[in-house]
């Protein structure tokens, strides 16, 4: 029973909320305003005691000639939020990456990309230049979000494995290869990344 009367009541709420988005639609106003002319003609004598044919005819021709309902776009993020975003993620990979065991190889290339990182997160204008960059912000966020924990947890659950059946390439000499590509890739970011020079102060007024 009491399963039955939640039901009821949910149901009761979406048929309320449909009529009320009815009652505020483009076409119940343009058919409202058609209908109250219809009134106005029956009063004026306009179709005799058909009056409420004419008003109701004229109600759902304008509800017929109305606009459609635009939907609104749905609201994303811009690119300077998204590197909020994205340095709260990376505050996240940090964490994990401290618990993480590479050999020194790898573990220098993951120093360094995550340095990297960091260089082109932190508030200047190196930041400044990649929130103005959607797609550069995209490009770091799948790399700290996805391919670094990715390629990571990879080599920590194929290491013990590959040693049982050897041949091909190392989990480590993959992790290093790996790790290289992504720091080609921030550096291509913001076209040299964070060890490129900052733009020239603006010249001097002449007085």
């Amino acid at each position: 029973m009491a399963t039955n009367r939640a039901a009821g009541a949910a149901a009761g709420k979406a048929l309320g909320a449909r009529f009320v988005t009815y009652l505020e639609s483009k076409k119940n106003l343009a058919g409202s305003a058609c209908g109250v002319a219809g009134l106005g003609l029956g009063l004026a004598g306009v179709g005799g005691s058909y009056w409420p044919v004419v008003v109701a005819g004229l109600y759902g021709a304008g509800a017929l000639i109305a606009p459609p309902e635009t939907v609104a776009p749905p609201l994303y993020p811009d690119a300077a939020e998204q590197l909020g975003l994205v340095r709260e993620d990376f505050g996240r990979l940090r964490e994990y990456l401290a618990e993480v065991e590479l050999p020194p190889a790898a573990g220098g290339k993951l120093a360094e990309l995550v340095e990297l990182y960091a260089a082109l997160l932190d508030p200047g204008w190196v930041a400044d230049a990649l929130a103005a960059d959607p797609e550069a912000v995209h490009s770091l966020s799948r790399a700290i979000r996805l391919d670094v924990p990715e390629c990571v947890d990879t080599y920590n659950r194929t290491r013990w494995w590959t040693r049982l059946t050897p041949g091909g390439e190392s989990p480590e000499r993959h992790l290093e290869r790996q790790l290289s590509v992504l720091y080609g890739e921030a550096e291509r970011v913001t076209g040299g990344g964070a060890g490129a020079a900052p733009p020239p102060p603006p010249p001097p007024h002449p007085h």
